[in-house]
């Protein structure tokens, strides 16, 4: 029997709706723990630096997997650096300063930060190496074939070239600026993951060797499209784009920058810096201001952590660039071909519908069309208010991008801007997108003399600049603007809106597992409930209070709330299942979140798995927890799934010898999650939605096209269909809400 079978025969249930997948009850024969096995042992975890390469090798995968339409291949490979990118930035930023300070103390898997670099180094250059040998080699000729062309300078007809010319000395050369690297001219300082050449001149008349720099502008197209009178063509096969990179045009027109110099050669060469903020809260009077100067900063970058530079610059100029840049030899990355693989996000845009995804028709869940159709129809006064009616009526729960954000999510919160009814809205905002709706509805709010409070977290690395902006402007409006707390994150997604109805106050509530962004909402997979609930309203009353108050809040009604009671709760339910396995009752777990990292809590998944519980993790992104080890995690299996969408969502299911219980909300299972940020997790009542969620879970881990199983090695196997019908989660959630 294939693993995929196993997987049907495990979860199999059907009801009305079809293809339904839900979660079964599982207890294996009862085994009393080993009381001499230390679970807390290094040797039972896996290292979260390494185990995010892992994540993001599964990243490049899917520009491998031929099964993936070919701008797809090329978005995963712009996925792949921009990752990268910001791992070196944060990660591996963060183990340099604690080389730097000395630190001493290891990971939970027993390294310290100088091996933790080390073992990253070894394992990060064949990827990049793949990497761009697969872009070089594989898809490049595969854009070529259907049309999408990147031309090498050498290819060009001297039309072509005389263009491009043009271009440089009409666009380019004057925003460039040459700057010579010698004694009366220091070493420039190179800001944060900009891209450069490295040029080497001969003075003309002393015939001396110079070196000067050249900085690639950000603000000018990486790809240079060339007009398709003059572009590349082949015969009657259409062209749909031609072009060159920005840095060969410049390259190629060195001269004009230095003229009266002989050029010799130009090497591209990208510097990676320390981008985390170096905040000091507990000093900052004001944070707004204090995140504002540290932003400054980062403008051009900490220390530097990554030299990247093409395999073909000489040793001598690269000794001078590290020596500048105070790196080692470990910290250059060589590549063939394109640096900065990232930028091809922008031919992976190009409207070339049959290189790409389907598209995704988002629609709105069943128990809100009616409301749809309602608000469609001017004539009818109810239906201003027919979406709160739904709401006191019955939860309802969306799930994203199959359910749509704006026709659902966006919705609520434009109605409440403008419902006289409504008296009041509170809600966090921790990421949103540049040209925010939401805001817009908000500031409308409040110009209707609405009560309007605000959380925005300004320290959503690297959203901060795009928060603070929103902030003023919510601020310009008379809205209520909280910045955060001290020491903490506001990472929990939650909208309370207070509304008058036949002369009493009631509450509604939209507790979520994603951002308020309409933008990623088409690309994260996300959970979101709408409830009308008395104690959920009360308890997010209660949280905003705390939030921009004064409170110790130490108990809520029902949602459980970090950092104050989900740690806690969270093992608590944990030791339940293990109890309900050691009596003999039905015991299971099934936990989705993105990552999976903190000890105490797996600490208890290995003792519930002694138990004998059946435990079921999908994690998207690091899992430091090891599957599979006999005596240990023998009932654990950790499933990872990168597709079309980033699963983003945290469901946590927990059997409760039958008496089901079923969570969504912002955590994952990090020790950020339940003790830096707030974050808020709320139990799902409705029987029918906790049956949906089920058959969520159920379908992702019957999944046999994107779905990863982490070996007990640390590697993950990609499952695969063999002679069973392919089985995208992905694709059948999409067909399971049409």
């Amino acid at each position: 029997m294939t693993d995929a079978d196993q997987n049907q025969k495990a979860l199999g249930e059907k009801t009305s709706r079809g293809r339904r997948r839900s979660v079964a009850p599982a207890t294996e024969p009862i085994s009393e723990s080993n009381q001499d096995i230390n679970l807390t042992d290094p040797q039972y975890y896996f290292n979260r630096e390494l185990s995010w390469l892992e994540f993001n090798k599964r990243v490049l995968y899917e520009a491998f997997d031929p099964r993936t339409p070919l701008l797809e291949r090329l978005k995963f490979l712009a996925i792949f650096s921009s990752n990268l990118d910001e791992y070196f930035m944060v990660r591996v930023a963060a183990l340099k300063q604690q080389v730097a300070a000395g630190v001493t103390k290891t990971s939970a898997d027993g390294l310290t930060a100088a091996e933790q670099l080390s073992r990253i180094c070894d394992r990060l250059r064949p990827l990049i190496s793949q990497q761009h040998r697969h872009f070089e080699q594989a898809i490049r000729p595969l854009l070529s074939e259907h049309g999408i062309h990147i031309l090498d300078y050498i290819d060009l007809n001297q039309e072509q070239r005389n263009y491009l010319q043009r271009y440089f000395e009409e666009q380019i050369f004057p925003v460039l600026t040459p700057l010579a690297i010698d004694p009366a001219h220091p070493f420039p300082y190179i800001s944060n993951l900009s891209l450069n050449l490295a040029v080497i001149v001969k003075d003309s008349v002393t015939g001396e060797e110079l070196v000067a720099r050249v900085k690639i502008p950000r603000l000018l197209p990486r790809f240079l499209e060339l007009p398709a009178d003059i572009g590349f063509q082949r015969g009657d096969r259409t062209v749909v784009w031609s072009g060159v990179l920005l840095e060969h045009v410049i390259a190629h027109n060195l001269d004009t920058l230095f003229p009266g110099m002989q050029i010799q050669e130009y090497y591209p060469f990208r510097v990676t810096r320390d981008g985390d903020l170096d905040l000091a809260e507990d000093e900052a009077d004001d944070l707004l201001l204090a995140i504002e100067q540290e932003l400054r900063k980062r403008r051009f970058g900490g220390s530097a952590v990554r030299l990247e530079v093409h395999a073909e610059m000489p040793e001598a100029l690269r000794e001078t660039i590290l020596d500048e840049l105070d790196l080692t030899k470990n910290d250059v990355y060589e590549v063939e071909g394109m640096l900065s693989l990232r930028h091809l996000f922008t031919l992976a845009n190009l409207p070339v519908n049959e290189l790409k995804d389907p598209p995704l028709v988002s629609v709105v869940p069943p128990a809100l069309r009616e409301s749809a159709k309602a608000k469609r129809n001017a004539n009818r006064r109810e239906s201003a208010d027919d979406l709160f009616t739904i709401i006191r009526q019955q939860d309802v729960m969306v799930h994203h991008p199959y359910h749509s954000f704006t026709r659902t999510v966006q919705r609520f919160i434009d109605q409440a801007a403008h419902d006289p009814d409504v008296l009041a809205i509170k809600m966090t905002l921790y990421r949103t997108s540049g040209d925010s709706p939401i805001v817009h509805a908000l500031i409308d709010a409040a110009e209707n003399g609405k009560q309007v409070a605000v959380l925005i977290e300004l320290k959503a690395r690297f959203d901060e600049e795009n928060n603070i902006n929103w902030a003023r402007k919510l601020e310009d409006a008379g809205v209520h603007v909280v910045y955060g707390l001290v020491g903490l994150k506001i990472h929990t997604k939650v909208i309370l809106v207070v509304r008058r109805e036949e002369g009493l106050i009631r509450r509604y509530v939209h507790i979520g597992t994603g951002n308020y962004n309409p933008k990623t909402a088409r690309l994260y997979t996300d959970i979101g409930l709408f409830s009308c609930q008395p104690e959920l309203g009360a308890d997010l009353t209660d949280l905003f209070n705390y939030l921009t108050g004064y409170s110790r809040q130490q108990a809520y009604r029902r949602l459980l709330v970090a950092p104050v009671n989900l740690r806690d709760r969270f093992l608590s339910l944990i030791h339940r299942e293990a109890n309900h396995a050691r009596n003999g009752k039905h015991a299971r777990i099934v936990a989705k979140m993105n990552s999976l990292i903190d000890p105490p809590i797996i600490v208890a998944l290995y003792a519930a798995s002694q138990a004998g519980v059946k435990i079921d993790l999908i994690v998207r992104g690091m899992c430091c927890l090891r599957p599979g080890l006999p005596g240990i995690s023998d009932n654990i299996r950790v499933v990872s799934i990168v597709g079309r969408f980033l699963e983003h969502s945290r469901i946590f299911y927990f059997n409760n010898d039958g008496d089901e219980e079923v969570f969504i909300g912002s955590a994952d299972w990090m020790p950020r999650n339940l003790d830096r940020r707030v974050e808020a997790v709320v139990p799902v009542i409705d029987k029918a939605i906790v049956k949906d969620l089920q058959e969520i879970l159920g379908v992702l881990l019957a999944d046999n096209r994107n779905a990863w199983e982490l070996q007990s090695d640390g590697h993950y196997i990609q499952r695969q269909p063999d002679k069973n019908p392919e089985q995208s989660s992905q694709k059948i959630l999409m067909q399971l809400v049409e």
